[in-house]
């Protein structure tokens, strides 16, 4: 079996990449091309049309029209290997009990993470109301999603099936349905998040049957035991490893955390442990989707009581941030912590993994302009932050799944997602280009003074999320 952190590789090809001393220039100035491969190079890596797991017409028009408008040849040839990479290699689609059931895989494991199979096929859904089997797919997603919750809220990924995994000597309720058991608020957030923005964007209101609103009741109910107020809740977890953020401490109940109206988080979006457990980022994206459901709830579902639940429990744990999540930074002034405990004790730093604080207003939590964001983001983005780190060829920002020096090219495609700044989003953009490793694709990491030392070559979110990233500039004239 494979872990998810897994498979550094040390034999691809190097590039130069761009000095971080280099004078930044205007974002059109990305045309110019600057790695060391030539443009002969760039032969499509998509599998052969015959092998590719969907296909989607409205996606391969999409792919042509922009490649032609992304100037630099490297780039173009990126996009279209990357945008695609969900439906090529990871989308499972089938009709089940006369209903559309997508199981979308990471990638190099055979497993379908709450989290990353939202974030894979999001992009895309701006693009359903323009071809019935996109949204077929899409509606899959969500109905797949919606079966995994009813099975257990508490699980962060799902097998095909019954078939058991490498966890299932954990010490927890595991079932043969569960690839893994790690309870982290975000895996309930990220299908909210689809499911609102498909509904948004197509209107189809076929997936928001009785079991969908029995999911988001089930969503609501692990909140609230999770905010701990009478008790610890039921779920606890233990396993038996070297690495200390692979399991909890305090007999699997995790650190103490005082109940302040915040939600418990066991473990981070990057499925490692949380030093305190309240985990500010996932609380208030916890917050958008508990509202997002509120509203189907009450427009199409009629359900009034539940949407009022919903809405009563986002507004306590927004005060709950306010409240506790806000902290005085010596250098930086008023910061949002990464994660607090309700009794005062709190942890300024941040991970690439999304959500979290940089990305904030890429889910909708804040805008970029708050204050209390602004100076987050100069916190984040420094050597204040524990896992900023700053090499010969790139700085961004990493985090202890992979360990010391290795950035995420998820937290560059976050850093230019939320800037502003022309320059600081066509620095983004160049590490991006210039860090693959000749691969073409985007990986989990890469170390900052050696980009062809990466993890995982195939890491479909970080590929799509990417994709994702460069539409916006196109459509915006900056690419």
């Amino acid at each position: 079996m494979t872990s998810r952190r897994n498979f550094l590789n040390t034999g691809a090809l190097s590039l130069a990449g761009l000095a971080l001393g280099d004078k930044l220039s205007a974002l059109p100035s990305i045309a110019k091309h600057g790695t060391s491969l030539s443009t002969s190079s760039y032969v499509s890596k998509r599998p052969a049309p015959g092998e590719r797991k969907f296909v989607s017409k409205i996606v391969d028009e999409t792919i042509a029209a922009y490649k032609k408008r992304i100037r630099d040849p490297k780039l173009a040839w990126m996009f279209e290997n990357c945008y695609p990479n969900t439906l090529d290699t990871t989308c499972e689609y089938a009709v089940k009990d006369g209903r559309p059931d997508s199981f979308i895989i990471t990638g190099d494991i055979h497993a379908m993470w709450l989290r990353d199979s939202s974030a894979q096929v999001y992009p895309y859904v701006v693009l359903a109301k323009k071809e019935k089997a996109l949204r077929d797919m899409l509606a899959g997603v969500i109905n797949r999603q919606v079966d995994c919750i009813l099975i257990d809220p508490y699980a962060n990924a799902f097998n095909a099936g019954p078939t058991g995994s490498e966890w299932d000597k954990d010490h927890t309720a595991m079932k043969p349905e569960l690839h893994e058991r790690k309870w982290e608020i975000d895996s309930l957030c990220y299908p909210l998040r689809l499911a609102y923005h498909y509904w948004k964007e197509t209107g189809d209101i076929s997936v928001f049957d009785k079991r969908w609103v029995s999911a988001v009741d089930s969503i609501l109910t692990t909140f609230r035991q999770q905010q701990r107020k009478d008790n610890l809740g039921p779920y606890r977890f233990e396993r038996l490893t070297t690495r200390a953020s692979d399991t909890m401490l305090n007999g699997g109940w995790g650190a103490p955390v005082k109940p302040v109206g915040l939600i418990f988080s066991a473990f981070r979006p990057s499925d490692d442990a949380c030093t305190f457990g309240f985990l500010i980022p996932s609380n208030l994206f916890a917050v958008v989707s508990l509202r997002q459901a509120a509203e189907i709830l009450r427009q199409v579902c009629k359900e009034t009581t539940l949407a009022g639940e919903c809405e009563a429990l986002a507004t306590a744990v927004e005060a709950a941030v306010k409240k506790y999540g806000i902290v005085h930074h010596p250098e930086y002034g008023d910061v949002y912590a990464y994660e607090v405990d309700g009794y005062g004790n709190f942890l300024c730093m941040d991970d690439a993994n999304v959500p979290n604080l940089l990305g904030l207003p890429y889910l909708g939590c804040v805008g970029t302009s708050d204050p209390v964001y602004q100076n987050t983001r100069r916190l984040v983005l420094s050597s204040g932050n524990p896992y900023f780190f700053k090499g010969k060829v790139a700085e961004g920002i990493g985090g202890p799944h992979v360990g010391f020096g290795y950035i995420w090219p998820m937290s560059l495609i976050m850093r230019a997602d939320t800037s502003v700044d022309k320059e600081e989003i066509a620095y983004c953009i160049r590490t991006l280009r210039d860090t693959d490793a000749g691969t073409g694709f985007m990986h989990e990491s890469f170390y900052m003074d050696d980009a062809s030392k990466f993890t995982r070559s195939w890491f479909a979110w970080a590929n799509t999320l990417f994709g994702e990233l460069l539409i916006k500039l196109v459509d915006r004239g900056e690419l």
